[in-house]
């Protein structure tokens, strides 16, 4: 039986779980910004003491790669490049969007039974102004587009919006709406990434062997991907 802890810090969240073949047995996890070097190690030492388990009864370890805060990635890589090392274990990294979506997706099933097949996911997370780092997903958890960082605009969803439901969710989506007014646009408040989304994800890892190089893995910081020409002001 697989355990395996899961670290995430990609955004303003610090959020770790210790899982049993993908069944979570001991979380901590907060919303505070720039909390995760004070907290990080901490709650990893409370979910071992809180399931009995040492670090050596893992066999992964489990880190949201990014998108996201620089600072907060490099902390949670680097914590969990140190269990790894400590303990022999094989990496794991699991696109911070990705699991947003995985979330969302069981979310909307546990709240209503079901998810239209139409239906596709757009997770956000804020990087400045009015840009964003997300993807598209279908309802079934393909790409319908990868991973990529976008500049929102009223008419930036309007062709998708014209043709399906779009579900907009996580801190990059509130800017939205303020300039997305449409019948098929839903946007779900308050919508957090968690070490809770990468549990199952992990585990298809884990049972495939698709591991990290420990030595050289870099988190996806998705940086420097955006050019923009300055607008005029029309006043």
């Amino acid at each position: 039986m697989s355990t395996i802890i899961h670290l995430e810090s990609a955004t303003d969240v610090c959020s770790v779980v210790l899982a049993k073949e993908g069944k979570p047995i001991a979380r901590r996890e907060i919303v505070e910004d720039r909390s995760h070097a004070g907290v990080l190690a901490t709650y990893i030492d409370e979910v071992f003491r809180e399931s009995g388990l040492r670090p050596s009864s893992l066999d992964a370890v489990s880190v949201s790669m990014g998108p996201g805060s620089y600072t907060g990635l490099r902390i949670g890589v680097s914590v969990a490049k140190g269990l790894c090392y400590g303990n022999d274990l094989p990496l794991i990294a699991i696109s911070t969007l990705d699991a947003m979506a995985w979330g969302m997706r069981q979310r909307l099933i546990q709240e209503e039974g079901k998810i239209d097949a139409s239906t596709l996911l757009v997770p956000m997370i804020d990087a400045r102004r009015m840009e964003v780092y997300t993807a598209f997903y279908t309802s079934s958890l393909k790409y319908e587009k990868e991973i990529h960082a976008l500049v929102v605009e009223a008419d930036t969803f309007t062709l998708l919006l014209e043709q399906q439901p779009v579900v907009f969710f996580g801190n990059g989506s509130e800017k939205l709406t303020e300039v997305i007014a449409h019948p098929n646009a839903r946007f779900v408040d308050g919508f957090k990434p968690s070490s809770l989304f990468q549990t199952e994800l992990a585990l298809t890892k884990y049972r495939q062997k698709k591991f990290e190089d420990v030595a050289y893995f870099e988190p996806f910081y998705l940086k420097d991907f955006i050019t923009t020409t300055p607008k005029k002001h029309l006043f």
